[in-house]
């Protein structure tokens, strides 16, 4: 635990509080059969609001990586090398570690959940899934680190169309854009890992062994992360707020613009991770946290945002603890807290999201202590 840093960014902190509580969110509603549409993700292709939640958290993620290494003059060094490998190795384990957790509490199989769990379960390493949200997090601060201190910004912008071009040659000619047992992707990771270590899907009807957190795929979200350590650099190296905002603005704008009209030949898809979803996403990311600066840093507006800085500053640590949270309140209470809202709104929809955000909310209260005190725990 460290006291707050009083230089951070408060645009960015905001934006990754909101992206935070949005990631709560989405991802506990009060039922599963009942969520309203933007509060979906995309069958396959496609993009909604929902979407946008994961992409955002890894620009940011790329931002304040950026701003870690400022302190090592982005040169790689043992101490910082050492840092880099302790953390990725800390949120790597703490998503297995999660993925354990919801066995204990479920138990789980290839086909789905099964109502047994218990420690047998949790030590059944038989079906442990290997990658997921929280190891996709690390592999990619991992490599946008090592990247980010070794390679200067011309090498990295360099890298990044290398990796986007790459990938999409493999997604048009390996089956990538088809949700089918031949997609690249899914064929990579059944043979590393096998089916019963993978996520399994559902779309058009069907159930594959699809991660889409796959290892293929994390090379173009290593590339989203780099395109957000590129805006952490130019957002330090230029003092002037407006011409911060006009920056992230204009760069924002050129990306949405491209992976917009690239995705008439390869569509966007957060489940493939396509690189229209990368241009898109981190267009949209950089274009709200040019908003932001405009709205609280030059303007000084930002009074409503203050609820957002308890997820801010503590992120990573309310996230993990949002899931561990869900997976207790599941087995002790089963549907009881969703059913409290249907009984008293009457539509089972809108309970769910009622549940969503009285859940969101338990999670700020926890948080709100550790604002107070300015403490920030890291992960």
């Amino acid at each position: 635990m460290t006291a707050t840093d009083n230089h951070r960014m408060r645009a960015l902190d905001v934006m990754r509080g909101i992206t935070v509580a949005a990631m709560i969110l989405v991802n506990n509603p009060g039922s599963w059969s009942h969520v309203f549409a933007p509060l979906r993700h995309a069958e396959w292709h496609g993009l909604t609001p929902t979407d946008l939640v994961f992409p955002f958290f890894m620009f940011i993620m790329g931002i304040s990586t950026a701003m870690s290494l400022r302190r090592y003059n982005f040169t790689l060094s043992r101490p910082l090398a050492a840092k880099i490998l302790r953390r990725t190795v800390v949120i790597f384990l703490i998503g297995m570690i999660i993925d354990r957790i919801a066995a204990f509490c479920w138990g789980t199989t290839a086909d789905g959940p099964w109502l047994t769990g218990g420690l047998g379960a949790a030590l059944d390493c038989s079906h442990i899934r290997i990658l997921g949200v929280l190891q996709r997090l690390a592999l990619c601060y991992f490599f946008a680190a090592i990247i980010g201190a070794l390679c200067s910004r011309r090498v990295i912008r360099a890298f990044i169309i290398v990796a986007l071009a790459a990938y999409s040659a493999i997604l048009l000619l390996c089956h990538g854009l088809e949700f089918t047992d031949d997609n690249i992707i899914g064929v990579i990771d059944r043979a590393l890992f096998g089916e019963n270590h993978m996520y399994h899907q559902h779309a058009f009807g069907q159930r594959l062994a699809f991660d889409p957190e796959g290892l293929l795929s994390t090379l173009p979200s290593i590339a989203h992360t780099l395109i957000g350590f590129l805006a952490g650099r130019m957002i330090l190296s230029t003092k002037d707020l407006r011409l911060r905002m006009l920056n992230l603005f204009v760069a924002g704008t050129a990306m949405m613009f491209a992976g917009l009209m690239l995705s008439y030949g390869l569509p966007i898809n957060k489940n493939i991770w396509s690189p229209t979803f990368v241009l898109t996403t981190c267009g949209m990311a950089s274009a709200m946290l040019a908003l932001l600066i405009w709205v609280i840093d030059v303007k000084g507006s930002g009074g409503w945002s203050r609820p957002f800085d308890v997820f801010g500053i503590n992120p990573l640590f309310l996230y993990v603890l949002s899931d561990v949270i869900a997976l207790v309140l599941a087995v002790t209470a089963g549907d009881a807290p969703y059913q409290f809202f249907v009984g008293l709104l009457h539509d089972p929809t809108v309970a769910s999201l009622a549940y969503s955000l009285s859940f969101v909310g338990l999670n700020w209260l926890i948080g709100y202590p550790l604002y107070r005190r300015s403490i920030i725990i890291k992960i």
